[in-house]
């Protein structure tokens, strides 16, 4: 037995928002829409991974989805381009990440990752 694949399932009245967010500004490709439920993926693999924290972190809340992005910089332009709100950084953590927060629009925090 193997775990294939794991997906965070973020529950929204207007699914239709998540477009915006997660294919405009993170680049995510729209692999799956039947109204209701649409899913958002990422060219390559990668292992799955789930994480359990009781901090985010250098004092910051636990985020609800850490995305790593091959290009923090691009991904934070975008962000203000679109006007969305950063909630923390953009900063280069002990741990060897750079990263900032930022909600999507179903209210998530998001903490978008680049590793150095």
């Amino acid at each position: 037995m193997a775990v294939k694949r794991i997906v965070a399932n973020i529950a929204a009245d207007k699914v239709e928002h998540a477009a915006a967010f997660y294919a405009d500004v993170l680049g995510l490709h729209l692999v799956m829409d039947q109204g209701w439920i649409m899913t958002f993926a990422a060219n390559g693999r990668s292992a799955p991974q789930i994480s359990i924290a009781s901090e985010g972190g250098s004092g910051t809340p636990v985020p609800d989805l850490s995305i790593e992005v091959d290009d923090l910089d691009e991904v934070h332009q975008r962000v203000v381009a679109k006007g969305l709100n950063v909630e923390y950084g953009p900063t280069r953590e002990p741990w060897a990440v750079r990263r900032f927060y930022v909600r999507d629009p179903f209210g998530r925090l998001i903490n978008i990752l680049a590793h150095e």
